[in-house]
């Protein structure tokens, strides 16, 4: 069998080793994948180039360069830089703990102490390669599946729960608001309420309220008369009847005047508008959909907004959590993202740096997904290379950052524990056996992070 015809049946497992014994063991023991070898950092990084292997065995204790240079850490760092998404198991020397620590904060995905046993390092593999083809899978499907909740990216457990409960709110009339911050995305999540509606091929009609001057608001819901105020040339139809057998978006409704609330509140109970400078009853069909940034609940305990008006539009609350809260949304968004803005701008970047991915995964987004946007649009735009670094996305820690290395634990700990729930949609039994826990422990662990499971 051809070495191409080897590669297109069995998955790629390149082995860095200098050590010529142990490598004719591991090829002779990995005799079921298309095994590559390599005995330095410069042939490693040329295998991967040619042969995009899904895993690579790396020894980490490979001989300084002539320079000085640690070359296990610096082909780790080569590696995830050419090829983000490859798994990287590096192998220590006995009681170098310390190492394996290091090569896993820079993006190596698992270690293995020697003496080498086989059939143990064979176990570690074989999971590298399946969670490669989980997220090879996730990614094609991204690309490929043409979800109806369009522009709503997620693999937060409490996004999808979000993501359920508009499939079963949108076939009805129910007026529902949307809570969350700037930039969550929440005129996102109504025209997907649209969308997946009867009312679908009519009109999503929006109208921001904190964007309109109060003396103008009115007219702008409701329409006027020729005649009804100085420069009325014409009779003009408002947003409300302009949506009338589709949806009406009312967004940041907690900055309409509380002036204009009554009349408001009148229309959602009736289904009647009356024309400013009209006399004439106009009955309108329309789904209303509310959202506001603001704590309509202190707002109405001061009195800045109408009780009445919040029951009658909080039929249904959605709440959406901010992107900092959303557990391995934001890497997602971001590769999104990053696919849509280099299309658009005609630029070839096809990633993420290790660093740029675990930066992104840290930073706070207190701009929400807005905020993303913008940073990678800037980032795609003025990037010299094919790969996003942390310095293009403005996120480059200071020389000076100090890290706790408990922290950082817990922390991977935590994004483990997620990224196996999502990978098995719940399945605490499949999730335990994809982290190597058993049931109980995952549980511990689940109740110890507070992480929500599907289903709750």
């Amino acid at each position: 069998m051809t070495d191409t015809a080897e590669k297109d049946i069995k998955p790629t497992l390149l082995i860095v080793e200098d050590d010529v014994g142990l490598q004719s063991q591991l090829r002779w023991h990995f005799e079921h994948y298309h095994v590559v070898q390599a005995e330095n950092r410069e042939a490693a990084i040329a295998a991967v180039r040619k042969e995009e292997p899904s895993v690579v065995l790396q020894d980490l204790g490979l001989p300084p360069d002539d320079e000085g240079v640690e070359e296990g850490f610096a082909c780790v760092r080569e590696i995830l830089a050419i090829s983000p998404n490859t798994k990287i198991v590096v192998i220590t020397g006995h009681h170098e703990t310390e190492n394996a620590v290091r090569a896993i904060a820079m993006g190596a995905y698992d270690f293995y102490e020697k003496p080498v046993n086989t059939d143990t390092l064979d176990l570690i593999v074989q999971r590298a390669f399946r969670i490669h083809e989980l997220e090879h899978k996730n990614r094609r499907l991204q690309l490929e599946y043409q979800s109806p909740l369009e522009g709503i990216i997620a693999s937060d457990a409490v996004m999808i729960r979000i993501c359920q409960t508009l499939e079963k709110i949108a076939p009805t009339n129910v007026t529902c608001l949307i809570l969350g911050e700037s930039g969550t995305g929440k005129e996102v999540l109504s025209k997907a309420v649209h969308r997946l509606s009867p009312r679908c091929e009519s009109r999503f009609v929006a109208i921001n309220c904190a964007a309109v001057p109060e003396n103008l608001m009115e007219s702008e819901l409701f329409g006027y008369e020729r005649g009804a105020f100085t420069g009325a040339n014409k009779r003009t139809i408002g947003k409300v009847e302009a949506a009338h057998g589709g949806t009406l978006f009312l967004d940041e409704i907690g900055d309409m005047p509380l002036s204009l609330q009554a009349k408001l509140l009148r229309f959602l109970q009736e289904r009647e508008i009356e024309r400013l400078g009209g006399r004439d009853v106009i009955p309108v069909d329309v789904r209303v959909v509310c959202a506001t940034n603001k704590n309509l609940e202190e707002m109405v305990a001061e009195g800045s907004f109408r009780e009445d008006l919040y029951y009658r539009i909080s039929e249904i609350v959605i709440e959406i959590p901010p992107l900092r809260e959303r557990e391995g949304d934001r890497i997602l968004l971001a590769r999104h993202l990053l696919q849509k803005f280099s299309s658009e701008h005609s630029k070839i970047v096809t990633g993420f740096t290790a660093e740029a991915a675990s930066a992104t995964e840290a930073y706070h987004w207190p701009g929400n997904i807005r905020e993303m946007e913008n940073k990678i649009r800037r980032a795609v735009i003025m990037c010299e290379g094919k790969m996003l670094t942390a310095r293009d996305l403005g996120l480059a820690e200071d020389d000076g950052l100090s890290i706790n290395l408990r922290q950082v634990r817990l922390e991977a700990e935590k994004a483990a524990i997620n990224k196996a729930l999502t990978f098995t949609s719940g399945n605490i039994s499949a999730a335990a056996k994809l982290l190597g826990v058993t049931r109980p422990t995952l549980y511990d662990l689940v109740k110890k992070y507070r992480i929500q499971l599907v289903g709750d």
